[in-house]
């Protein structure tokens, strides 16, 4: 197995109690306003790499079925615990898959929609993830990304008051503290054509992410005036997130029926879920561990 760069791992982390609490009640719901806005209302099969405790899972109850990818064991065992393993009246059906964003144990042209929210700012490779994701989908399949965006107004504030070195115009992504990075949006818009996926919509999000503001303001207006906001993303983007819609190719080749895993070591198929392992001719063995998929930690 070839080596890959660092990743940032949440396995033990109080993600989402000590992150996701009261204080970020504003981003959370300005995020859904634009999920709501980008993401196809139903499908056959869905992925969230990322997905951490399934925070987002409500709103793909239109997919029959929805994996939710995340390198820490403990963060999809949260997510186990919150949803079970089937939506309403049985639909969507969850799968939770333990993986390295950078080697997604999956086969090819599997997935009708890709999401991935807060998530590839953790990437020092960025276009390595891209290109995996761009693999995954099938013909026509939808990916919605969200990424830090370098060009922001506080980050061109303290730039041109020369309280920070790096400058928000310069396209390359800048890594502010270790394995977070920043990324401008034309950079992001270059990386999404090189790997064939064909941008659709742009939304700009968390225009009023300010201590401040969301201490005086309700979160129910501040929202409503993201809302209104956000589809400006189409002319400029200088909000601190970033949401986009790009779509594959008709001519990608779909998934052979009954194709599901892949070795993550070697790329071979592995056959589709429920199993209790899967056993690779490379001498790999991944197994499932309860309710998750473990992709990362193979014997």
């Amino acid at each position: 197995m070839t080596s890959t760069p660092p990743i940032c791992n949440y396995e033990g982390s109080r993600y989402s109690t000590e992150f996701w609490n009261t204080s970020r009640a504003y981003e959370d719901a300005a995020e859904r306003v634009a999920m709501r806005a980008l993401l196809p209302p139903q499908g056959r099969m869905l992925i969230e790499i990322g997905a951490g405790f399934g925070r987002m899972a409500d709103l793909y109850a239109g997919y029959e079925t929805v994996v939710l990818f995340d390198y820490a064991h403990t963060q999809l065992a949260q997510a186990v615990e919150r949803l079970g393993e089937c939506g309403v009246n049985g639909r969507p059906r969850y799968l939770f898959v333990q993986g390295d964003f950078y080697r997604l144990p999956f086969v090819a042209g599997l997935f009708d929609t890709v999401t991935m929210v807060r998530t590839l700012h953790h990437a020092a490779d960025a276009p390595a993830v891209l290109r995996g994701i761009a693999d995954v989908l099938g013909p026509g399949g939808t990916f919605v990304l969200e990424f830090a965006n370098k060009q922001n107004l506080k980050a061109i504030a303290r730039y041109l008051l020369r309280r920070q070195s790096w400058s928000p115009f310069d396209l390359e992504p800048v890594e502010f503290v270790a394995l977070n990075f920043d990324f401008h949006p034309r950079w992001m818009w270059a990386q999404l054509e090189q790997v064939g996926l064909r941008r659709e919509a742009v939304r700009t999000v968390s225009h009023f992410r300010i201590g401040l503001l969301k201490r005086l303001i309700p979160t129910r207006l501040l929202t409503a005036l993201d809302a209104l906001l956000q589809p400006t993303g189409a002319l400029w983007q200088l909000s601190p997130s970033v949401f986009t819609r790009a779509r594959a190719g008709m001519g990608k080749t779909a998934s052979p029926t009954g194709a599901f895993f892949r070795c993550p070591a070697c790329g071979e198929p592995l056959g589709a879920p429920p199993q209790a392992e899967f056993r690779c001719t490379c001498g790999k063995v991944w197994r499932c561990e309860g309710a998750i998929y473990n992709f990362r930690d193979g014997d």
